[in-house]
């Protein structure tokens, strides 16, 4: 009898310690895993995936998209716990989850560019610039019909940019933006009003905007680039979350194999032009 408590006993702690092993195992696996939101531009254009996977290949990490879209699906995600690093522009949405201590070490760590689009015979004669305030003026002093896009980073910048032209924009020529269906038809509701439009340069290139009868006519004006920032999930919040392989993707971001891809990356289908812009000044 006594030898058979004894042998239950060593089953029983074999279970436990198999058990108890594999729960490491689970664990020590779990923090090789950096869970990330990523704004939709930089999954579209592929540059997400190389960058995850110089990352990867450098660390041993393994980097998961969780989720990747507009910057209100990325907000509701860190807020929920589901991810463990967050990247997409910067902007009042960015500043809220950091004042409201949900996520830690906010940082820009790249830029992409916005341009002002319109119809090809270009009536406003803009075309070739690259200062966008001064092209915003040509486009008042020729009363040229532009549409004033409700998209969060073209207003953002497009009221910059009239203001550094020192103009108050009003008239029958500036048209109101009537694209409540989707923010992707605003350059067709551009061409059917002869109009201009601040958007983003990578949508306006792939296509995703579509931009049939339409030019990109304005762009590589440094003021016209918008920083997309990195942040990790705040560990005191979210103690689940793998805060050192978010730690150690962010400053992977800002190192210099990165910032120097950046500027390579996407080249020859923007017509040797950078798609993305390194955070450096030097760099630029």
């Amino acid at each position: 009898m006594r030898n058979k408590i004894i042998l239950l006993f060593i089953i029983a702690l074999a279970v436990t310690l198999t058990i108890h092993h594999h729960v490491l195992a689970k664990h020590a696996a779990r923090q090789r895993v950096v869970r990330c939101a990523v704004i939709g531009g930089m999954t579209m254009t592929g540059l997400w995936p190389e960058i995850s996977k110089m990352f990867e290949a450098q660390t041993g990490y393994h980097v998961e998209v969780a989720v990747t879209g507009v910057r209100p699906v990325l907000d509701k995600a860190i807020r929920a716990g589901q991810v463990d690093l967050l990247t997409m522009h910067s902007g009042d949405i960015t500043t809220d989850i950091v004042a409201d201590g949900i996520g830690v070490n906010m940082r820009p760590w790249t830029r992409n560019e916005l341009v002002i689009v319109g119809p090809t015979n270009d009536p406003a004669g803009i075309r070739g610039m690259t200062n966008g305030a001064l092209a915003l003026k040509k486009i008042a002093e020729a009363q040229a019909k532009f549409v004033d896009f409700e998209g969060i980073g073209s207003r953002e910048l497009t009221h910059t940019l009239w203001r550094l032209a020192g103009i108050d924009p009003k008239g029958d020529w500036l048209i109101k933006d009537d694209t409540a269906i989707s923010k992707w038809n605003v350059l067709q509701f551009c061409r059917s009003n002869h109009a201009y439009v601040v958007v983003g340069y990578i949508p306006a290139l792939t296509g995703k905007m579509q931009n049939d009868g339409m030019e990109i006519l304005v762009k590589n004006d440094p003021v016209m680039r918008r920083p997309y920032i990195v942040m990790e999930a705040n560990p005191k919040i979210f103690p689940q979350a793998n805060y050192a392989g978010a730690r150690a993707l962010s400053d992977f971001l800002l190192s210099p194999k990165v910032q120097n891809f950046l500027l390579g990356f996407g080249r020859d289908a923007a017509g040797n032009h950078p798609l993305f812009f390194p955070v450096e000044a030097a760099k630029l």
